[in-house]
């Protein structure tokens, strides 16, 4: 019976672990945010991600809640063709990922 709990236990536990790993907000929620300063507006955090590659157009961008934060996620392609994928940190604007998509 023990064994049979632990197992229980974990899986309740990974379900849980995952649950609470993103968030994505709808665009009430998002405007909310915004309209709160709680985050940085989404003029802002797009033209961080533009400068970061210039010439680059807007794809999708997303607003997610990670483990208590708030990250803007913004698809680029570049004028060469190339994609890139960018999370930034919607309180702050700062950068905090910045990869290129294979």
């Amino acid at each position: 019976m023990n064994t049979l709990t632990a197992l229980f236990t974990a899986a309740l536990v990974g379900l849980t672990a995952s649950l609470a790993q993103a968030r994505d907000l709808g665009p009430d929620e998002a405007l909310r945010l915004r309209d709160a300063g709680t985050i940085v507006s989404f003029e802002k955090l797009n033209a961080t991600a533009l400068a970061r590659h210039p010439g680059a157009t807007i794809g999708e961008t997303e607003l997610e809640e990670e483990y208590g934060k708030y990250i803007y996620q913004v698809e680029l392609r570049d004028p060469q063709g190339a994609e890139w994928n960018l999370e930034l940190d919607a309180v702050s604007g700062q950068v905090l990922k910045d990869h290129q998509d294979t």
